[in-house]
């Protein structure tokens, strides 16, 4: 099976000369995950993402990184080492090339210029139609589960993504699933500080120094909460689910990780990265 068999012919794109709230406005628009991003010519010099966005809302390192994000150069935020790949080139090596860079798209490339775009999305599909009955979702799911609790602040939710190179946390209580944040909560999460992209509020702190006297420190923290932006509605996954289940069900709700829970307890995640692994 060719890329050209699966991959999509329709792609969004944007100058490389517009800003972070153009890229937003297209995702919400359109319901994508990523853009990419041509010059003057059409050409394509580079790719952005939910992830992409997400890890400039931090707000900390050079002078552009605090300033309003939406008003930001896409051309400062976006991937600019762009891998591609030919209508002809084989799936399997497409699903290596994938895993191999840490990627979840891949544009299309032929002598024409832009052709498409084959992401993981397509590949789940491709899982769906040749893989049915071949694993479980123990055999592909990821055990070592990055998690946070509802209190925890959006910033810290953002590190560990940045941390871990994950697009996904699950969000628990007493170990049991509540909650799902992906890059698109935090992308589009209604904030209120454009100078690091969450609500923040500036606490005292006083700890006492010597006797009668005090040392009064402050500190910006974030006002928003893992709680405040999760995904409720949570879809499960048993152990024991065929994969091939697991890839409709992702493709149908449109999300990109599951829990997976054995008697109520979780003991795993199932992502697209996952799924696709099964493919070679």
């Amino acid at each position: 099976m060719k890329v050209k068999d699966v991959m999509s012919d329709e792609v969004v794109v944007m100058q490389d000369t517009q800003q972070v709230a153009y890229a937003r406005n297209l995702m919400l628009k359109h319901g994508f995950s990523r853009i990419v991003v041509v010059n003057q010519q059409g050409n394509p010099v580079g790719i952005v993402t939910e992830r992409d966005i997400t890890q400039k809302l931090r707000g900390n390192g050079p002078t552009w990184r605090r300033r309003p994000i939406d008003k930001i150069a896409i051309s400062r935020v976006m991937n600019k080492d762009l891998i591609t790949v030919s209508p002809g080139e084989n799936v399997k090596e497409t699903v290596e090339l994938m895993l191999k860079n840490d990627i979840s798209s891949l544009p299309v490339v032929d002598q024409d210029g832009l052709a498409g775009i084959i992401t993981k999305t397509d590949l789940m599909r491709v899982y769906n139609d040749k893989c049915t009955g071949r694993w479980k979702v123990s055999d592909l799911m990821t055990s070592e589960v990055i998690t946070v609790n509802e209190n925890h602040a959006i910033t810290h939710v953002i590190s560990l993504m940045e941390e871990n190179k994950i697009g996904r946390i699950v969000v628990i209580r007493d170990n049991e699933p509540v909650g799902m944040i992906s890059s698109e909560n935090i992308s589009f999460a209604q904030v209120d500080d454009p100078e690091t992209g969450v609500n923040v509020e500036r606490i005292y702190f006083v700890r006492p120094v010597a006797e009668g006297e005090e040392n009064r420190n402050a500190r910006t923290i974030s006002m928003l909460t893992a709680g405040d932006i999760m995904t409720q509605d949570l879809q499960e996954l048993q152990p024991d689910n065929d994969a091939s289940q697991a890839a409709e069900l992702m493709i149908e709700k449109d999300i990109s990780g599951l829990p997976v829970v054995n008697d109520g307890e979780l003991v795993g995640i199932l992502t697209k990265t996952d799924i696709i692994k099964g493919i070679q």
